[in-house]
């Protein structure tokens, strides 16, 4: 039974009504388990820019680095042609810098009732379980020069593709060490036959894997990662890439569980809490302006999330192992949002959703 700070960042469009439910299951978990969860509000993104005039303010900052962890909605909906300094994505790039959350980690297992949900054939998912590992602070977000420009021949854009050794080591050293705890093995992905940071990315991901012995490792180029995540999903273990790569590479895994909806995702830093390793927890999704409102919107990723947030920053395996079997027995009872409905299953609103799963946390046994 613990005490535990958690700063709630819900964000724009669809990030309340999914951080919501999330909160809510954290609640459930302090019901039945006996802890105190302290939530903190704070606003990022349009909300924060509207209300304070900068995406994330440093009063905001300063209440993150004094939580246990940050539990994250979504942020987003601003035009392409606003000003940089102006969009809601910078507040959480900022984030991410200055908490030094390096490590994001992407777990991709599709549930076993919703195999025919995805549009890959089922008999290619059957035991598919991947954790995607993303380099997080560097690479081509945050390089400068980033920017549109004038010249003599008309406009031209450019933008700075920049990692250090330390950055690409401290990646690689975190995927093997978590493919240790999984099935041992581990794909470096990068396109060093066309990229110089991929070259280097390549260089230290040889030298690194030679320190384990014990994992079975290998290179791929992106565009083949892309094409084998469709062909063998089931083979990979953990894949481990830059920035920009694992970005696109884990929407496109998201398909294999059927949606978006369904992914969550934990940024991990360097910092440890009193219980784990302090944290940013967040569905993959994006704010989804086109559907805020609605009660469409699937919370099942903002809640493995805060599952996530249970295991990695406050040392609850059991409370976390508890919600995720919460999900799964609620999707193996035919209970289905929008983006995962089909034919013959129960539709449920985002709240429903949410209810559904916090009803199904098992209670602690009678001692």
């Amino acid at each position: 039974m613990g005490t535990f700070s958690i700063t709630v960042m819900a964000g724009d469009g669809i990030g309340p009504e999914v951080t919501a439910q999330a909160r809510i299951v954290l609640e459930t978990i302090g019901r039945q388990y006996g802890h105190t969860f302290n939530f903190h509000q704070a606003l990022i993104g349009l909300a924060a820019l509207e209300a304070e005039g900068v995406a994330i303010s440093d009063a905001t900052l300063a209440l993150c680095q004094q939580s246990d962890a940050i539990l994250f909605g979504a942020v987003g909906g601003a035009s392409h042609n606003t000003p940089p300094e102006k969009r809601p994505e910078q507040g959480l790039l900022r984030l991410r810098k200055e908490l030094q959350l390096f490590a994001n980690l992407r777990p991709v297992r599709p549930f076993q009732a919703l195999l025919d949900a995805s549009t890959i054939k089922a008999e290619v998912l059957q035991g598919t379980d991947m954790l995607v590992v993303r380099e997080l602070t560097g690479g081509i977000y945050f390089g400068k020069p980033s920017e549109i420009r004038q010249t003599a021949q008309g406009r031209e854009a450019i933008d700075t593709l920049i990692y250090t050794e330390a950055e690409i080591e401290r990646i690689l050293r975190t995927s093997f060490e978590l493919a240790r705890g999984r099935r041992k093995r581990v794909a470096s992905v990068d396109k060093a036959n066309v990229l110089s940071s991929s070259r280097l990315w390549r260089e230290i991901a040889t030298r690194v894997a030679a320190d384990y012995p014990d994992i079975e490792f290998e290179h791929l180029l992106v565009d083949a990662c892309s094409m084998h995540l469709i062909r063998r999903p089931a083979s990979f273990d953990v894949i481990v890439t830059e920035n920009m790569f694992g970005d696109i590479l884990t929407d496109e895994a998201a398909m294999l569980s059927g949606s978006m909806g369904m992914l969550p995702s934990a940024s991990l830093g360097t910092r440890q809490t009193a219980y784990g390793t302090f944290g940013l927890y967040e569905p993959i999704h994006g704010s989804a302006p086109d559907i805020v409102g609605q009660e469409k919107a699937n919370p099942i990723a903002a809640i493995l999330s805060a599952a996530l947030l249970l295991r990695y920053s406050l040392g609850l395996n059991r409370e976390a192992d508890a919600v995720e079997q919460a999900v799964e027995q609620t999707i193996e009872a035919g209970y289905r949002t929008a983006d995962i409905h089909e034919s013959g299953k129960t539709l449920l609103t985002t709240k429903a959703m949410g209810q559904h799963i916090a009803e199904a946390i098992a209670p602690v046994p009678q001692r």
